[in-house]
């Protein structure tokens, strides 16, 4: 699979595939084994955040280097024209649909903004989590959406790569914190959606932004995210309505709202309008 108009890359055999992949895999699995441990006594959220993105970074930099001649442009990350313009769509729009997912219940009556004595708001906590949580989804982009994702939609074909990473992707959240079967199924198709967005815009910096501007509003509402606390504001939102809105205590991600809310996303990158030169065959 190559941008139209581009020249086509020789096809991988299946031993081949399965060698890149496999360095790749073997690499991460080491990685998530060593950094997070490494971070640990930093705290768990940190931990998890700057381990998943040291790992990914360390798998993807040692197959593009043996592979691909160190180019980045193999993992989705060349920096064109485009470029700017998608990073700023995915943030835009992972950020409203946070927005969204909480503004609602508030208008509804069906939660209220009330004040957190336990997490003051300071500028400094703030961009210390802004910053976290940019690694964070930078490291699980790598992870889930760079050169063994991006091989094995040229080999297999994109949908027979992008709902199983998908569900892998949602798996990694199963030990989270307050994880729940809504929780899981909803990260499932945000797996689904970031996959999909590298499709159509045939880069990571789509998927890169909806994934940070998701991550980095839902906080400064004061309510979990994936099951970790953060607390920046000092404000959290009490839900009046059941868990089934409210996410409970692993958030919105957790919510009937987010799932609205990630079909509503997908329909959007669907209806992206993607260069031909851009666009992946």
């Amino acid at each position: 699979m190559t941008p139209a108009g581009g020249s086509q890359e020789p096809r991988l055999d299946i031993s081949g595939l399965l060698l890149r992949v496999g360095l790749f895999v073997v690499i991460a699995l080491i990685a998530m084994n060593v950094f997070p441990l490494l971070l640990l006594p930093f705290g768990i959220f940190i931990a998890a955040a700057l381990g998943t993105f040291a790992a990914s970074a360390t798998a993807n930099a040692v197959a593009v280097r043996v592979y691909e001649r160190g180019r980045m442009s193999s993992i989705g990350l060349e920096w064109v024209s485009s470029s700017g313009r998608d990073l700023m769509l995915g943030l835009g729009s992972g950020a409203g649909a946070a927005l969204l997912v909480n503004a609602i219940p508030l208008a509804a009556g069906l939660a209220t903004l009330e004040p957190n004595p336990d997490a003051p708001f300071r500028w400094s906590g703030l961009l210390f989590v802004s910053i976290v949580l940019l690694f964070g989804a930078f490291g699980e982009e790598l992870l889930f959406h760079g050169y063994a994702f991006q091989l094995l939609m040229k080999r297999l074909g994109p949908y027979q790569t992008i709902l199983p990473a998908g569900v892998l992707f949602g798996l990694a959240h199963a030990n989270n914190p307050a994880a729940s079967q809504l929780g899981i199924a909803n990260t499932m198709l945000w797996g689904v959606l970031f996959g999909y967005a590298y499709l159509r815009s045939g880069s990571l910096w789509l998927p890169i932004g909806l994934h940070y501007g998701w991550n980095w509003m839902l906080p400064l509402f004061g309510v979990n995210l994936s099951g970790f606390t953060m607390g920046v504001t000092g404000r959290r939102l009490r839900w009046s309505a059941s868990e089934i809105w409210s996410g409970g205590e692993y958030g919105p991600e957790a919510s009937l709202l987010t799932t609205v809310a990630v079909a509503a996303l997908l329909l959007l990158v669907r209806r992206l309008r993607v260069p031909p030169e851009e666009r992946f065959e």
